[in-house]
């Protein structure tokens, strides 16, 4: 005669707390999607399965997930979380047979995706040369790269959403890292003060500057420098301010990795022994920390050069 479990077990669904890897991907399309019938539609599903999926997923974890409404449905603070949470343990899925035949295999040959979120100067001039060696010694590696802002939540931000396995940012700064994601310094690179070549007086044009430079670990720098007037020109981004100095419009104070390759027709002059430096660095989550593919990024990584462009 079978025995019955007694309520309240593992065996009970209610509370359990314990997701399938098909819910999980039904929590993850809902919150990308922002509602139950887009869902359906990227799943392949009837709207109903996606709606008694969640409403299940909801009933074991205790909590409601997504506020229902006309315009679709938006995930709630513990939403926001549980869909963070699925992307992260549906990429450890999504590596395991990669790993697993890498371990296996003479070499230790590594394949499949690897999603890294970076913000502009590190995309173009950080990133490449530690692919280019990346991919060689592991052709079956695909790097995704996304460039983000460093506004807000930033890199670190698509690490902890389970958006991306690595991020490339830069540490120590307004924004803190998110709890619980690993990080580590990959080089420190000075400030320098850009203007247009042979200019006679250089610190007398106007001061251009950009978004993401803004509440960063210079400021205390800045407001000790009284020749430093305050900015009267904001750019999109320090592409666009290097260009703009190019064009003679401005002066401006940027870290090395965005001078990387500057026009003959910028100067670069050496800001001093007191000068502004930032800390450029990775951030992942423990579960990645642990992956073979992104080990072997951040080592190559770390095998960058201190980068250039600070002139003198």
């Amino acid at each position: 005669m079978a025995s019955r479990a007694p309520a309240g077990s593992a065996q009970s669904a209610v509370g359990s707390g314990e997701l399938g890897p098909q819910e999980l991907r039904v929590l993850v399309a809902v919150g990308e999607a922002g509602g139950f019938s887009a869902a359906a539609g990227v799943l392949g599903l009837t709207q109903s399965a996606v709606s008694h999926s969640v409403r299940g997923s909801e009933a074991k974890l205790g909590a409601v997930l997504f506020d229902r409404g006309r315009s679709g449905a938006r995930p709630t603070p513990a939403g926001e979380r549980a869909v963070a949470h699925a992307r992260r343990i549906l990429r450890l899925y999504e590596g395991l047979a990669a790993e697993v035949r890498a371990a296996a295999a003479p070499g230790g040959a590594l394949a499949g995706p690897l999603r890294i979120a970076a913000f502009r100067s590190a995309a173009l001039h950080l990133l490449p040369p530690a692919l280019e060696r990346l991919t060689a010694r592991h052709p079956g590696i695909r790097p995704e790269v996304r460039v983000v802002r460093e506004l807000g939540a930033g890199t670190a931000g698509e690490v902890a959403a389970g958006r991306a396995d690595l991020g490339i940012a830069t540490l120590g700064g307004s924004a803190d890292i998110p709890a619980g994601l690993l990080s580590g310094v990959l080089v420190e690179e000075p400030y320098a003060l850009v203007h247009p070549a042979g200019h006679p007086d250089p610190k007398a044009l106007p001061l251009l500057d950009w978004d993401e430079n803004c509440g960063s670990y210079t400021r205390e720098w800045w407001r000790g420098q009284d020749w430093i007037p305050r900015a009267t020109v904001k750019a999109e981004d320090d592409g666009m301010v290097l260009t703009m100095v190019e064009r003679g419009l401005g002066m401006a104070i940027m870290p090395a990795l965005s001078l990387s390759g500057a026009a003959d027709a910028v100067q670069i002059t050496d800001l001093g022994p007191e000068r502004p430096t930032r800390s450029v660095g990775y951030v992942t989550t423990r579960e990645q920390a642990g992956t073979l593919a992104v080990q072997a990024l951040i080592r190559e990584l770390r095998a960058q050069r201190r980068p250039t462009g600070t002139g003198a």
